[in-house]
Protein backbone atom coordinates (compact mmCIF):
# COMPACT_ATOMS: atom_id res chain seq x y z
CA UNK A 1 0.00 0.00 0.00
CA UNK A 2 1.36 3.74 -0.88
CA UNK A 3 2.28 5.68 2.17
CA UNK A 4 -0.06 8.15 2.22
CA UNK A 5 2.02 10.66 4.50
CA UNK A 6 3.45 11.29 0.99
CA UNK A 7 1.06 13.47 -0.87
CA UNK A 8 3.19 13.78 -3.94
CA UNK A 9 5.49 12.17 -6.30
CA UNK A 10 7.96 15.01 -5.32
CA UNK A 11 7.44 14.24 -1.89
CA UNK A 12 8.27 10.64 -2.06
CA UNK A 13 11.35 10.95 -4.12
CA UNK A 14 12.76 13.38 -1.96
CA UNK A 15 12.22 11.07 0.85
CA UNK A 16 13.84 8.02 -1.28
CA UNK A 17 16.68 10.15 -2.27
CA UNK A 18 17.35 10.34 1.99
CA UNK A 19 17.80 7.01 2.60
CA UNK A 20 21.14 5.77 2.15
CA UNK A 21 20.39 1.95 1.00
CA UNK A 22 18.22 3.28 -1.59
CA UNK A 23 20.82 5.02 -3.45
CA UNK A 24 21.39 2.87 -6.06
CA UNK A 25 17.61 2.75 -6.71
CA UNK A 26 18.04 6.64 -7.01
CA UNK A 27 20.59 6.20 -9.63
CA UNK A 28 18.80 3.85 -11.48
CA UNK A 29 15.93 5.49 -11.82
CA UNK A 30 17.57 8.83 -12.76
CA UNK A 31 16.53 10.57 -9.94
CA UNK A 32 19.99 12.00 -8.84
CA UNK A 33 21.28 15.65 -8.97
CA UNK A 34 22.49 17.29 -10.55
CA UNK A 35 20.13 16.63 -13.25
CA UNK A 36 22.18 17.01 -16.39
CA UNK A 37 24.75 14.67 -14.86
CA UNK A 38 21.61 12.52 -14.44
CA UNK A 39 20.72 12.82 -18.26
CA UNK A 40 23.78 12.60 -19.85
CA UNK A 41 24.09 9.12 -18.28
CA UNK A 42 20.72 8.11 -19.63
CA UNK A 43 22.03 9.33 -23.73
CA UNK A 44 24.57 7.17 -22.73
CA UNK A 45 23.15 4.20 -21.62
CA UNK A 46 22.55 0.85 -23.25
CA UNK A 47 19.12 1.89 -23.49
CA UNK A 48 19.07 4.77 -25.06
CA UNK A 49 21.48 3.55 -27.44
CA UNK A 50 18.74 0.82 -28.69
CA UNK A 51 16.05 3.62 -29.01
CA UNK A 52 18.41 5.46 -31.16
CA UNK A 53 18.42 2.48 -33.21
CA UNK A 54 15.31 2.59 -33.61
CA UNK A 55 15.15 6.06 -34.16
CA UNK A 56 18.05 6.04 -37.05
CA UNK A 57 17.35 8.34 -40.20
CA UNK A 58 14.33 10.07 -38.84
CA UNK A 59 14.29 13.39 -37.91
CA UNK A 60 11.93 16.54 -37.14
CA UNK A 61 9.77 17.46 -34.27
CA UNK A 62 9.82 14.21 -31.49
CA UNK A 63 7.16 14.75 -28.68
CA UNK A 64 8.21 12.94 -24.95
CA UNK A 65 4.93 11.78 -23.78
CA UNK A 66 5.35 11.73 -19.61
CA UNK A 67 8.64 13.67 -19.93
CA UNK A 68 9.21 13.33 -16.19
CA UNK A 69 12.59 14.99 -15.29
CA UNK A 70 13.51 15.70 -19.21
CA UNK A 71 15.98 12.70 -19.72
CA UNK A 72 14.50 11.28 -22.44
CA UNK A 73 13.83 14.95 -24.10
CA UNK A 74 17.73 15.63 -23.61
CA UNK A 75 18.50 12.05 -25.40
CA UNK A 76 16.06 13.02 -27.93
CA UNK A 77 17.32 16.71 -28.55
CA UNK A 78 20.77 15.39 -28.15
CA UNK A 79 20.02 13.46 -31.43
CA UNK A 80 18.83 16.33 -33.49
CA UNK A 81 15.05 16.08 -32.78
CA UNK A 82 12.98 19.63 -32.06
CA UNK A 83 11.64 18.16 -28.38
CA UNK A 84 7.92 18.83 -27.22
CA UNK A 85 8.29 17.66 -23.55
CA UNK A 86 4.95 17.12 -22.43
CA UNK A 87 4.04 16.71 -18.53
CA UNK A 88 1.49 17.71 -16.05
CA UNK A 89 3.52 17.63 -13.32
CA UNK A 90 5.34 21.22 -12.31
CA UNK A 91 7.62 20.18 -9.82
CA UNK A 92 11.34 21.17 -9.94
CA UNK A 93 12.74 18.20 -9.05
CA UNK A 94 10.62 15.57 -10.96
CA UNK A 95 8.44 17.86 -13.49
CA UNK A 96 8.47 20.75 -15.99
CA UNK A 97 10.05 22.73 -13.78
CA UNK A 98 13.02 20.30 -13.89
CA UNK A 99 12.99 20.23 -17.82
CA UNK A 100 12.74 24.05 -18.59
CA UNK A 101 15.87 23.92 -16.37
CA UNK A 102 17.40 21.39 -18.21
CA UNK A 103 16.81 22.91 -21.56
CA UNK A 104 18.06 26.40 -20.35
CA UNK A 105 21.42 24.71 -18.88
CA UNK A 106 22.11 23.09 -22.33
CA UNK A 107 20.46 25.50 -24.86
CA UNK A 108 18.60 22.29 -26.48
CA UNK A 109 15.39 22.84 -28.54
CA UNK A 110 13.08 21.50 -26.00
CA UNK A 111 10.14 23.16 -25.32
CA UNK A 112 7.72 22.15 -22.24
CA UNK A 113 3.78 21.78 -22.73
CA UNK A 114 1.63 20.89 -18.88
CA UNK A 115 -0.90 17.84 -20.15
CA UNK A 116 -2.09 14.72 -19.95
CA UNK A 117 -1.52 12.02 -22.97
CA UNK A 118 -5.10 11.77 -22.74
CA UNK A 119 -5.99 15.16 -24.11
CA UNK A 120 -2.92 16.60 -25.97
CA UNK A 121 -3.12 20.34 -27.38
CA UNK A 122 -2.00 19.73 -30.57
CA UNK A 123 -3.10 19.31 -34.19
CA UNK A 124 -3.19 16.19 -36.48
CA UNK A 125 -0.03 15.26 -37.46
CA UNK A 126 2.28 17.22 -35.70
CA UNK A 127 5.34 15.18 -34.80
CA UNK A 128 7.42 13.01 -36.96
CA UNK A 129 8.35 10.74 -33.88
CA UNK A 130 6.59 10.03 -30.15
CA UNK A 131 8.19 9.04 -27.78
CA UNK A 132 6.93 7.38 -24.43
CA UNK A 133 8.83 5.86 -21.17
CA UNK A 134 7.07 3.97 -18.85
CA UNK A 135 4.17 5.82 -19.68
CA UNK A 136 1.36 4.44 -21.16
CA UNK A 137 0.77 1.83 -17.72
CA UNK A 138 0.13 5.21 -15.94
CA UNK A 139 -2.60 5.92 -18.06
CA UNK A 140 -5.72 6.77 -16.66
CA UNK A 141 -7.74 5.73 -20.39
CA UNK A 142 -5.20 3.89 -21.89
CA UNK A 143 -7.53 3.39 -25.28
CA UNK A 144 -7.45 7.57 -25.53
CA UNK A 145 -4.24 7.52 -25.08
CA UNK A 146 -3.05 5.51 -27.78
CA UNK A 147 -5.64 7.10 -30.09
CA UNK A 148 -4.27 10.95 -29.18
CA UNK A 149 -0.82 10.02 -30.15
CA UNK A 150 -1.59 8.05 -33.32
CA UNK A 151 -3.83 11.47 -33.84
CA UNK A 152 -0.60 14.15 -33.56
CA UNK A 153 1.53 11.37 -35.15
CA UNK A 154 2.43 12.37 -38.85
CA UNK A 155 2.03 9.70 -41.63
CA UNK A 156 4.99 7.24 -41.69
CA UNK A 157 6.43 8.21 -38.62
CA UNK A 158 7.32 6.75 -35.70
CA UNK A 159 5.50 5.86 -31.96
CA UNK A 160 8.10 3.93 -29.09
CA UNK A 161 6.57 3.36 -26.11
CA UNK A 162 9.45 1.46 -23.94
CA UNK A 163 9.49 -0.46 -20.35
CA UNK A 164 5.61 -0.92 -19.99
CA UNK A 165 4.60 -3.53 -17.19
CA UNK A 166 3.11 -6.38 -18.17
CA UNK A 167 1.30 -9.02 -16.05
CA UNK A 168 -0.11 -12.30 -17.34
CA UNK A 169 -2.82 -12.25 -16.01
CA UNK A 170 -5.38 -9.79 -13.59
CA UNK A 171 -4.48 -12.01 -10.36
CA UNK A 172 -0.93 -11.09 -10.84
CA UNK A 173 -1.60 -6.76 -10.24
CA UNK A 174 -1.65 -6.95 -6.71
CA UNK A 175 1.81 -8.93 -6.45
CA UNK A 176 3.59 -6.91 -8.85
CA UNK A 177 1.75 -3.73 -7.00
CA UNK A 178 3.32 -5.19 -3.67
CA UNK A 179 6.57 -5.65 -5.01
CA UNK A 180 7.58 -2.40 -7.00
CA UNK A 181 10.04 -0.81 -4.91
CA UNK A 182 8.21 3.15 -5.55
CA UNK A 183 4.75 2.09 -5.51
CA UNK A 184 4.30 2.25 -1.40
CA UNK A 185 5.62 5.51 -1.42
CA UNK A 186 2.97 7.21 -3.56
CA UNK A 187 1.31 4.75 -5.46
CA UNK A 188 0.33 5.32 -9.44
CA UNK A 189 2.12 2.50 -10.54
CA UNK A 190 -0.11 -0.25 -12.69
CA UNK A 191 0.45 -3.00 -15.30
CA UNK A 192 -1.61 -4.10 -17.82
CA UNK A 193 -2.16 -7.64 -20.04
CA UNK A 194 0.30 -7.66 -23.04
CA UNK A 195 -2.98 -8.34 -25.04
CA UNK A 196 -4.24 -4.62 -23.75
CA UNK A 197 -1.32 -2.93 -24.88
CA UNK A 198 -1.97 -4.53 -28.44
CA UNK A 199 -5.37 -4.07 -28.66
CA UNK A 200 -5.24 -0.08 -27.56
CA UNK A 201 -2.77 0.38 -30.06
CA UNK A 202 -4.32 -1.70 -33.23
CA UNK A 203 -7.79 0.27 -31.69
CA UNK A 204 -5.48 3.56 -32.45
CA UNK A 205 -4.80 2.52 -35.26
CA UNK A 206 -1.12 2.10 -35.71
CA UNK A 207 0.27 -0.91 -37.79
CA UNK A 208 2.83 -2.67 -37.71
CA UNK A 209 2.93 -2.97 -34.21
CA UNK A 210 6.23 -4.72 -33.02
CA UNK A 211 6.87 -5.99 -29.57
CA UNK A 212 10.00 -6.34 -27.48
CA UNK A 213 10.07 -8.78 -25.07
CA UNK A 214 11.26 -8.38 -21.78
CA UNK A 215 14.65 -10.18 -22.34
CA UNK A 216 15.38 -9.14 -26.01
CA UNK A 217 16.48 -6.23 -25.66
CA UNK A 218 18.95 -3.76 -23.10
CA UNK A 219 15.85 -1.25 -23.19
CA UNK A 220 13.37 -3.60 -21.37
CA UNK A 221 16.24 -5.14 -18.96
CA UNK A 222 18.12 -2.18 -17.81
CA UNK A 223 19.76 -1.60 -15.34
CA UNK A 224 21.31 -4.86 -16.45
CA UNK A 225 22.85 -4.73 -19.73
CA UNK A 226 23.84 -7.59 -21.64
CA UNK A 227 27.05 -8.67 -20.48
CA UNK A 228 25.97 -7.80 -16.66
CA UNK A 229 22.77 -10.11 -16.92
CA UNK A 230 25.21 -12.50 -18.63
CA UNK A 231 27.10 -12.46 -15.42
CA UNK A 232 23.85 -13.04 -13.01
CA UNK A 233 23.31 -16.10 -15.19
CA UNK A 234 26.05 -17.53 -14.50
CA UNK A 235 26.16 -16.19 -10.91
CA UNK A 236 22.92 -18.00 -10.26
CA UNK A 237 23.73 -21.21 -12.20
CA UNK A 238 26.83 -21.90 -10.86
CA UNK A 239 25.01 -21.36 -7.25
CA UNK A 240 22.36 -24.20 -8.52
CA UNK A 241 25.25 -26.40 -10.35
CA UNK A 242 28.93 -25.56 -9.45
CA UNK A 243 31.17 -24.83 -11.96
CA UNK A 244 31.38 -21.10 -12.83
CA UNK A 245 34.38 -21.34 -15.41
CA UNK A 246 32.10 -23.89 -17.12
CA UNK A 247 29.46 -21.86 -17.26
CA UNK A 248 30.94 -18.79 -17.97
CA UNK A 249 32.87 -20.50 -20.92
CA UNK A 250 29.09 -22.20 -22.18
CA UNK A 251 27.43 -18.68 -21.91
CA UNK A 252 30.70 -16.65 -23.51
CA UNK A 253 29.35 -16.35 -26.68
CA UNK A 254 27.03 -13.28 -27.57
CA UNK A 255 25.00 -15.26 -30.08
CA UNK A 256 23.96 -18.55 -27.61
CA UNK A 257 23.35 -16.51 -24.72
CA UNK A 258 20.98 -14.33 -26.68
CA UNK A 259 19.54 -17.55 -27.86
CA UNK A 260 18.98 -18.50 -24.66
CA UNK A 261 17.22 -15.54 -23.70
CA UNK A 262 14.94 -15.83 -26.49
CA UNK A 263 14.03 -19.24 -24.94
CA UNK A 264 13.69 -17.99 -21.25
CA UNK A 265 11.65 -15.63 -22.13
CA UNK A 266 8.78 -17.97 -23.74
CA UNK A 267 8.46 -19.18 -19.76
CA UNK A 268 8.75 -15.19 -17.77
CA UNK A 269 5.76 -14.65 -16.25
CA UNK A 270 7.24 -12.85 -13.33
CA UNK A 271 4.32 -10.03 -12.59
CA UNK A 272 5.35 -6.19 -14.02
CA UNK A 273 8.13 -7.42 -16.11
CA UNK A 274 9.00 -5.10 -19.38
CA UNK A 275 8.10 -5.00 -22.42
CA UNK A 276 8.43 -1.86 -25.03
CA UNK A 277 6.65 -1.83 -28.30
CA UNK A 278 7.53 0.29 -31.93
CA UNK A 279 4.31 1.01 -33.58
CA UNK A 280 4.01 2.93 -36.96
CA UNK A 281 1.14 4.74 -38.96
CA UNK A 282 1.23 4.45 -42.35
CA UNK A 283 2.38 6.35 -45.01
Amino acid sequence: MANSSLATWESAVVWLRGQPDQRQLVLDAYYDDPLLAAAKRYFESDEWREIAALLRGRSGKALDVGAGRGIASYALARDGFRVTALEPDSSALVGSAAIRSLAAETALPIEVVEELSERLPFPDGEFDVVFARAVLHHTSDLDRACAEMFRVLRRGGIFVAVREHVISRESDLQAFLDGHPLHRLYGGEHAFLLDRYLGALGSAGFAPIEVLSPLQSPINFFPYTFDTLREAVVESASQKLPGRPFWRMALGSDRIFAALLAVASRFDNRPGRLYSFVAYKAA
